[in-house]
């Protein structure tokens, strides 16, 4: 595959440089920016209010416009495991969507947050807007070793959808590596999240076991997967996360890590991490929650972890809120890049919201998600950031050099 041919992203060479340098924490010119806008054939259609009956005209990154009927999903299979129709409604909002920045055209194929639980043994539950994976494990007792299952139903089934969303598109966009989780997250999908924070108490030694084999088996499923999405040059795209790497790029988290203390973190979950890293070219970490603010330290000694993503939780401010300095400046200080995600309030306090950031952090290390907007608002907003936000150095980093402190 070769994104350079395809007829939605006009300039992916540049694009590619740009994140290149960004997992190297030297980008240059402005801040990668995710930038989606819709073309001005469908901007009629959209008034900013979601549909008050039905998920079915929201699909991939898009909000509501006027998809037409034909591509509607008939039911949940339709919607995620029809290859053909799949590709056809992503086609669909590529051809009506404009990919400025370094956003790029790009499939997800994921079967929920997790799925590496339901090739483990848990059934998959499917909505209109959520996907969960169904407990499978009542405890412990005589549960085999975890172990590589080319049979398990939902393997099979999630590894031919991405074959055959991947020969339907073609050079015109990636098709996503699926977010397959990790260490205990992966557990908690099997056993429950209230089960799996009492056997951290009453089961250290199968928790150390079982995160170890969950470990062990990522890049097992993991590699499959990678074999079939890569692209000509060994890079991938991760899902929802809309980024790429040249090489084999992974998200990495532990949401679970909420409810746990910074001790438990580092005997449990520290050295999954540290071994996970290993096996990859680029890593982002997906920092989920204030609850998780805690166990920052023990992330940022975390080489292999190349970028931080933050989020706020649930319905929680945007990424540019001050609040989350301390987070940004331990992970600028630990030298790693910074994924920030954008929306709140309107388009000129997106603007002014990231102006602060970009003064403060640079934009050698910085990557911006902003929500979706018109063709005239994402022009503006470029021509704003190749005139603002175009190699600057940060004061914080500044302070960092001039104390001898940056990693």
């Amino acid at each position: 595959m070769n994104l350079e041919h395809s007829r939605y992203k006009k300039d992916w060479a540049k694009c590619k440089e740009k994140w290149t340098n960004y997992w190297n924490h030297c980008n240059t010119g402005r801040p990668l920016m995710h930038v989606i806008c819709r073309k001005p054939d469908i901007e009629k259609y959209y008034d900013g209010t979601p549909a008050t009956d039905s998920y079915k005209e929201q699909i991939c990154q898009g909000r509501y416009y006027d998809l037409p009927e034909e591509l509607y999903w008939t039911d949940m299979e339709d919607k995620y495991q029809n290859a053909e129709r799949m590709v056809a409604r992503y086609r669909y909002f590529c051809e009506h969507h404009e990919f400025l920045g370094e956003s790029f055209p790009n499939l997800n194929i994921d079967f929920g947050p997790g799925s590496l639980a339901a090739y483990l043994g848990c059934d998959i539950g499917f909505n209109e807007d959520t996907i969960w994976f169904i407990p499978c494990l009542e405890d412990w007792e005589d549960v085999p070793e975890f172990k590589f299952d080319p049979d398990n139903m939902w393997f099979k089934k999630h590894i031919e959808l991405a074959k055959q969303c991947k020969k339907l598109a073609g050079d015109d966009f990636y098709v996503d590596m699926p977010d397959l989780m990790e260490n205990i997250d992966t557990l908690s999908s099997m056993r429950g999240a209230q089960e799996i924070m009492y056997d951290l108490m009453d089961e250290e030694d199968t928790i150390h076991e079982r995160v170890d084999q969950v470990t062990g088996l990522y890049y097992e499923y993991f590699d499959r997967f990678y074999d079939i999405v890569k692209d000509d040059e060994g890079g991938n795209s991760y899902t929802v996360f809309q980024v790429w790497g040249p090489g084999k790029t992974v998200k990495l988290q532990c949401d679970s890590s909420a409810m746990i203390g910074p001790d438990t973190f580092r005997e449990f979950i520290q050295p999954s991490l540290v071994e996970q890293c290993k096996h990859a070219d680029h890593v982002l970490y997906h920092l989920d929650g204030k609850e998780c603010i805690r166990h920052m330290d023990a992330l940022m000694e975390i080489d292999g972890i190349d970028a931080l993503q933050w989020t706020s939780g649930d319905a929680g401010p945007d990424g540019t809120l001050e609040d989350w300095d301390v987070i940004y400046d331990k992970a600028i200080a630990a030298g790693k890049s910074l994924w920030i995600k954008v929306y709140t309030g309107e388009f000129e306090d997106w603007i002014k919201n990231c102006d602060r950031l970009v003064k403060k952090y640079g934009s050698h290390s910085l990557y911006l998600m902003f929500p979706e907007m018109s063709l005239e608002q994402g022009e503006k907003l470029i021509a704003y950031a190749e005139e603002n936000w175009s190699d600057v150095k940060g004061t914080f980093c500044e302070a960092l050099e001039k104390s001898g402190s940056l990693s």
